[in-house]
């Protein structure tokens, strides 16, 4: 998107968006458009729905429990859905938001909890994630949300996992070289990554792991990571080596 229009609000809505349609915002976009950003008849925001790009907007009402706005021009085309996994063991309160928030800034295209032995929360509100991830595109002009895939145990997941997908684990045991190469000769596979629980998984969970065809393990350095800081990382180098940031 036009850095000419990072000053304005941005706002996901589900309704379609085209020239002069006309948009009456929810409840809750309402009050923090008019309340909370005393935004009034004239002021502009963005919409985005993540299929029809980017759209600048003008209030033509401004009462607080329904905004009403019309669209004036597309100021971003539509970003392609992002092909790439990311699956994680579930982390506690703060942490967990930071992992979805992290995966949606660096291009996650699927987002989906993994329960594993080791795992610290076993119930989740999907709700609470996936209104984290349209936070994330909100704030990060992110065009495409991620989908918050539910919830699935570790070994429901393997034993669905499409072969022609190739799962990358961040693991702790795993030879400590760089893994720029490894990575390299996967440009072009489709790709998940998968990062387990504080403590890592489980010896019988990871000895499934790696005696998968499809997974390919790698290391995230010498030192410990904390489980939310190894998903940053392992997302930065991936998106680095054979992501969209070539």
């Amino acid at each position: 998107m036009p850095r000419t229009h990072a000053a304005l609000p941005r706002l996901f809505v589900t309704a379609d968006l085209a020239v002069g349609t006309q948009i009456t915002l929810e409840k809750d976009q309402s009050l923090y458009l008019a309340a909370v950003l005393r935004k009034s008849v004239g002021d502009e925001v963005v919409l985005f729905n993540g299929r029809d790009g980017a759209w600048r907007c003008v209030l033509t009402s401004d009462a607080k429990k329904s905004v009403a706005l019309e669209l004036l021009e597309q100021i971003a085309p539509q970003t392609p859905v992002s092909d790439l996994w990311y699956g994680f063991a579930p982390l506690k309160s703060e942490r967990l938001d930071y992992v979805i928030q992290k995966a949606v800034e660096m291009g996650v295209g699927t987002i989906q909890p993994v329960i594993t032995q080791r795992t610290q929360i076993n119930r989740l509100k999907p709700e609470r994630l996936q209104a984290n991830a349209i936070e994330a595109a909100e704030q990060c002009e992110v065009l495409s949300v991620p989908v918050v895939a539910p919830e699935i145990t570790l070994e429901r997941l393997l034993d669905g996992w499409p072969a022609e997908r190739v799962l990358i684990v961040a693991d702790e045991a795993a030879a400590s070289s760089s893994p720029v190469e490894t990575l390299r000769g996967l440009a072009g596979k489709p790709i998940g990554l998968l990062i387990g629980p504080e403590g890592g998984f489980a010896e019988a969970e990871r000895a499934r792991l790696l005696a998968l065809p499809y997974v390919v393990p790698i290391s995230l350095g010498p030192r410990i990571l904390r489980a939310d800081t190894a998903a940053v990382a392992a997302l930065a180098v991936i998106q680095a080596i054979i992501g969209d940031w070539r």
